[in-house]
């Protein structure tokens, strides 16, 4: 296979390598491994999160674990983030009267 080589002879280094955008393999090994994971544990972790939300009673019907549904939303946001891909935050910038025009792109991996 023969060498890139750059157009800039000054920067040899210059425009060789990965696109811009691209996923390094381990980032996407790691996060398949998370997928599959929180996947194959989602009746477990929705229990988990329902106990944290709704507390643990111990036998005497005291408190074992104390409600807190603040931290389980807290805690299914922090498995989320690793799941589900962050939307970047868009603002309009054109003029409130004039007609809005939404393109959509995607592609499949």
């Amino acid at each position: 296979m023969p060498d890139k080589q750059a157009k800039n002879s000054e920067h040899p280094n210059l425009n060789v390598g990965r696109k811009a955008g691209a996923v390094n393999k381990a980032t996407s090994q790691a996060r398949e491994a998370i997928a599959r994971f929180v996947d194959g544990n989602a009746p477990s972790m929705q229990k988990w999160l329902e106990q944290v939300a709704d507390g643990v009673k111990n036998d005497e019907d005291k408190y074992i674990v104390l409600p807190n549904p603040e931290k389980a939303f807290g805690m299914l946001q922090s498995v989320m983030e690793y799941h589900l891909p962050k939307l970047a935050r868009t603002e309009q910038t054109e003029d409130s009267t004039s007609t809005v025009t939404h393109i959509y792109k995607w592609q499949d991996d």
